[in-house]
């Protein structure tokens, strides 16, 4: 079943395509902010369409949840920062053109969508415009303004409204998490519900980047080399990464015949280093974002506008650091976090560009 309360918009239109005598679209877009629902309610949906006239409907709803039902392919990108031609080429365009083993549909799940590459969106458009009637795919996306406009075109939007930061806390807050340290990480997360989560989960993430801002005001970059602790917390999430899948490989290789085993090992191995790849990449880019926030915040403070702090369990780090510098100054900084953001995207060492933006921020700061 699909729990959508928080988004009516999703629950009117999947609401539809479950109903008895309907029928769902060829393609979906689900858009919104990351931690929103979109994979959950994506995987409960796939179930839903896959667990109709099954024999066993309870089953084939616990294959699909655990990965392993034969007509759900579930495709993330390869590539750090998009997805490739090679991503959709044999795992949804060829497969597409098969009918289904053991379902009437076969079911297609594509995370961010707005990664495609322009190869990519050519070579899934003929499934897009001309699918055949037992496929349905679903796209996810948390940027649809990303999202190239001849694929959005050609599918359904499901929208997932925003969660405020007070509900974000809230959700915390029935996990544990203490009242100031929640809204932090909810205000830090800009609204992605995965990246609160994460916050919370992993806080050696804001312990890095606050270091890495902290310690350039005070003019020890040099001495501290706070980019060490950045790119450890990195290395760490990538880590993380690869031990989930690798979990993942040992229950799909539970259901799965012998013969099959080798073949989807090999396919992990591979899905292994991308997950790695990208959960690091975008730990850094969290860091780094995470730092120009502890500007922001120094900037409000230095204004008076301490209500407007998002690291609202750190007021006292604030007060100490606000008066070694104007917001101007401060606002310098922010671009130049955003600026190696942006390179860091281009594969450029991140070891160097890390080390050479802690040394640019002590000068522009210290």
């Amino acid at each position: 079943m699909l729990a959508l309360d928080a988004h009516p918009h999703a629950a009117a239109v999947l609401g539809s395509a479950l109903a008895p005598g309907s029928g769902p679209s060829h393609a979906y877009l689900f858009s919104g902010p990351a931690g929103t629902g979109k994979r959950d309610t994506a995987r409960a949906f796939a179930a839903e369409l896959l667990a109709e006239g099954a024999g066993d409907p309870d089953n084939a709803r616990a294959r699909v949840r655990s990965g392993v039902h034969p007509d759900l392919t579930w495709v993330v990108p390869s590539g750090a920062h998009e997805m490739r031609r090679s991503d959709v080429d044999t795992a949804v365009v060829a497969a597409a053109t098969r009918t289904p083993f053991e379902s009437t549909r076969r079911v297609f799940v594509l995370e961010d969508a707005d990664a495609m590459n322009d190869e990519a969106a050519n070579t899934l458009l003929k499934t897009l415009e001309e699918p055949p009637s037992y496929v349905v795919l679903v796209l996810l996306s948390n940027r649809p303004t990303q999202v190239l406009p001849t694929i959005a075109s050609r599918c359904q939007p499901v929208r997932f409204d925003p969660v405020t930061a007070e509900q974000l806390a809230a959700r915390l807050e029935a996990e544990g998490v203490e009242g100031p340290r929640a809204i932090a990480c909810a205000r830090l997360s800009l609204g992605d519900g995965e990246r609160t989560a994460e916050l919370a989960r992993a806080p050696e993430l804001r312990a890095a980047a606050e270091r890495f801002a902290r310690v350039p005001l005070y003019g020890r970059a040099a001495r501290d080399r706070p980019w060490e602790a950045v790119l450890q917390a990195a290395d760490e999430r990538g880590t993380a990464s690869r031990g989930a899948l690798e979990i993942q490989l040992g229950e799909e290789l539970q259901f799965l015949p012998k013969k099959e085993h080798k073949r989807t090992t090999t396919d992990f191995e591979g899905r292994m280093k991308r997950g790695e790849r990208r959960a690091r990449t975008q730990a850094l880019d969290t860091m780094l974002q995470l730092a120009g926030l502890w500007y922001r915040d120094l900037a409000c403070v230095a204004a008076g506008a301490d209500d407007l702090v998002h690291n609202a369990d750190r007021t006292d780090a604030l007060g100490a650091d606000a008066p070694r510098k104007p917001p101007a100054v401060l606002l310098d900084a922010i671009e130049l976090l955003d600026d190696t953001r942006t390179r860091l995207a281009l594969n450029v060492n991140e070891d160097l560009a890390l080390e050479a933006l802690a040394l640019r921020l002590e000068t522009r700061l210290s």
